[in-house]
């Protein structure tokens, strides 16, 4: 019997909700023993946990064979007031579990690799103790997504929201203590938390007009109750489609909400790997295609996600272009691929973005990892020529190496021979981002350009444009980190890493070769089995013409970046070739256009000069000095000294002093009445009695 035949109507769809508890368990073990137990125990404790995670995907994708419909798996009422429900179900399709897949997946051989680099990264940093912490924040990341991609409804699909946002706030500052200043790192985590805050309220303002327009939060219902309303509710979804368009810039870094993503590279290597593969970023894509009911209803906000999408992808590949730090090459490669992932949502290519957002994950993670690879074998040649402690350099010994900065490719160069395997690999997930046939990313970024010929040729252009400036900043940096020769001491003496660290890297080459396998035209395998679970879609037909446009560019892209730094590598102390032949265009690139220093003086600076002036004027000066001190303390202490001087003393003691002296007076009469003697007591009852009688005398003559 074949597996998919005894899931079909068994219980594989009861397994779900393990794929959130794995990673929960461990972290709440690494928690609670992770420290005692050592580092071995941790991390083969984190890693096994999502490893399971992974496997328990895999029996839903089993359990889909027999029921491709899926399944809501329900866990518990969660939220019942009056009429309105919220359970907490996993939603299980076909769209979900290849979320969960990916996912768990590379976020197994992250934590792998994690395994041995933060054995490194914790001693280079002097704090072993951090060790277990990390991995605890990393188990409970993957859980939070999870969450995030099983959700059956709005509201449970925002906690997985919230959960990501503070593990990413928790792992950017994880080393918050260093950094700039000593709080750089600390900023960037803080600068990723407002800046995702500004775009969940976006999310949250979607679920408020959600909840009030179709009285539930479920998808489903929520979908239903869209598509029976049709033009009549077509203003209504266009404002909550465009709320969530809000939401997905922050998460997914688009325009104008990316600046929190670059500063992201403070955290350690496999957290950036983690947020720009995995998890974070990926969020507000996926939460995108899960809506598509909705956004295929709002034909005018799919037309501004495919615009911002677009202007994204091609604004963050100039920056790119101009960047000197490996890990924020990367950066700025992400948010234009995630560009393009949006835009092909934008144009309703659902697949092409999920196909995208899966090959992306296997080569972005690769990327990064390597890049931390090349970064930890850079740190050991500093260590091992210069003879120092970390952060103790001695630019005497590493002349011109830029206060050695172990990120900054102008340190490098010459790498592939003292790091083959670093190199290989890298150079494989280098062509895939350029989109180089016939690795994964090719396939991916031509089904996006394909779409975009068919749907939107603007989009086109702009996606074809970024695709060669993509393909000139990997040659780049190809050519800048490990060709030519070793600009510093560092570099002519690094090596290459232990098995536990280069092993995941071989695993996600192979996935980035094999990527395209996925959905190879012709073939549609990720297309038939997410039309599961998305109405309308429809394979994309392999363009010629559009592939060998966009390949054609890739390689001359390609060929660009070595006339500029492969012909003439780049000297030590010698400014970038670029900067002579793009003059200023190269400056705005170096300095990332300056968007931070807009929001600083346009947005923050006048945030902070206006909260400065609420702080001390307002509440300062007129709320707590005038209205607090003046008018209600001084006029309490008036009306106080009023009563107590005016009132008690000459009011109400006035009168008991006066009754006093009243009395006394009286007493002072009266007392001469008590001679003593009893003829005049005699005397003054006779007088009274004839006064009684004359009295009664007159009323009865009267």
């Amino acid at each position: 019997m074949l597996l998919s035949e005894a899931a079909a109507g068994a219980g594989l769809f009861r397994l779900a909700p393990l794929v959130i508890f794995l990673p929960l368990a461990g972290m709440l073990v690494n928690l609670a023993l992770g420290r005692r137990q050592g580092e071995r125990f941790t991390g083969v404790l984190a890693t096994s946990a999502i490893g399971l995670g992974f496997v328990v995907a895999l029996t839903q994708l089993f359990a889909l064979q027999g029921q491709p419909e899926g399944a809501v798996v329900p866990l518990t009422r969660w939220i019942q007031v009056g009429g309105f429900q919220v359970d907490w179900s996993m939603q299980v399709d076909t769209l979900s579990v290849t979320m969960m897949l990916m996912v768990t997946g590379v976020s197994t051989l992250i934590h792998l690799y994690a395994t041995g680099y933060m054995h490194e990264d914790v001693r280079l940093n002097e704090d072993p103790g951090r060790y277990t912490r990390f991995f605890v924040f990393f188990n409970l990341f993957v859980a939070s997504m999870m969450v995030l991609v099983t959700a059956d409804n709005f509201l449970m699909m925002f906690v997985g929201w919230e959960g990501v946002g503070l593990c990413s706030y928790l792992l950017i500052g994880f080393w918050y203590e260093k950094g700039a200043g000593g709080i750089g790192n600390a900023l960037a985590g803080k600068k990723a938390f407002i800046t995702n805050r500004v775009g969940d309220f976006g999310f949250m303002i979607a679920m408020f007009l959600t909840f009030w327009y179709f009285g539930s939060l479920n998808f489903q219902e929520v979908f239903h109750k869209a598509e029976a309303m049709g033009v009549a509710g077509a203003g209504v979804v266009t404002a909550i489609t465009l709320f969530l368009l809000v939401g997905a810039t922050g998460k997914s870094a688009q325009i104008p909400l990316y600046v929190w993503l670059p500063d992201a590279m403070a955290g350690p290597t496999p957290v950036s790997a983690l947020i720009h593969a995995a998890t974070m970023v990926t969020a507000g894509v996926y939460m995108i295609v899960r809506n598509h009911v909705l956004f295929d209803l709002a034909p005018f906000s799919s037309a501004v996600v495919a615009g911002i999408g677009a202007a994204t992808a091609l604004f963050a590949a100039t920056i790119a272009v101009g960047q000197y730090d490996i890990k924020k090459v990367l950066a700025y490669s992400t948010i234009s691929q995630l560009g393009f992932m949006v835009a092909a949502a934008g144009m309703g290519a659902y697949v092409a973005a999920m196909f995208h957002l899966v090959a992306h994950a296997f080569f972005k993670a690769l990327l990064f990892l390597a890049a931390g690879s090349v970064i930890l074998g850079v740190e050991h040649g500093h260590h091992a020529t210069a003879g120092h402690g970390h952060g103790e350099h001695d630019p005497a010994n590493d002349p011109g190496a830029h206060a050695l900065d172990p990120q900054d490719m102008r340190n490098m160069g010459g790498i592939w021979r003292r790091m083959p395997v670093t190199f290989v690999v890298f150079l494989i997930g280098g062509l895939a981002l350029a989109g180089i046939p016939p690795l994964a990313g090719f396939f991916s970024k031509d089904e996006i350009l394909a779409d975009a010929w068919l749907e939107n040729r603007g989009v086109w252009v702009v996606l074809t444009a970024s695709a060669f400036l993509t393909a000139f900043y990997v040659g780049r940096q190809l050519l800048m980190v490990f060709f030519g020769k070793p600009r510093t001491a560092a570099a002519e003496h690094s090596h290459e890493n232990r098995l536990v660290i280069t092993l995941p890297l071989a695993a996600l080459a192979v996935l980035t070769v094999l990527g395209g396998l996925l959905n190879l035209p012709g073939l549609h395998a990720l297309t038939d089995w997410l039309g599961e679970t998305l109405a309308h879609v429809h394979p994309t037909e392999f363009n010629l013409r559009v592939a060998a446009t966009a390949t054609g560019l890739g390689g001359l892209g390609l060929l660009l970046a070595w006339i500029a730094y492969g012909r003439k590598a780049l000297a030590l102390g010698r400014p970038d070739p670029l900067k002579r032949l793009l003059g200023p265009v190269f400056t705005g690139m170096e300095n990332k256009w300056w968007v931070d220093e807009l929001y600083q003086r346009v947005l923050i600076g006048p945030y902070v000069a206006l909260a400065g002036w609420l702080a001390e004027t307002v509440d300062g000066r007129f709320w707590h000095d005038w209205f607090h001190d003046v008018v209600l303390a001084g006029s309490f202490q008036k009306g106080a000294g009023w009563l107590a001087q005016r009132f008690d003393l000459d009011v109400i003691d006035g009168a008991a002093n006066g009754l006093g002296s009243l009395t006394r007076a009286a007493a002072g009469r009266l007392h001469r009445l008590q001679t003593g003697y009893v003829r005049n007591y005699a005397l003054a009852i006779l007088v009274g009695l004839l006064l009684m009688f004359g009295v009664i005398l007159l009323i009865y003559v009267s």
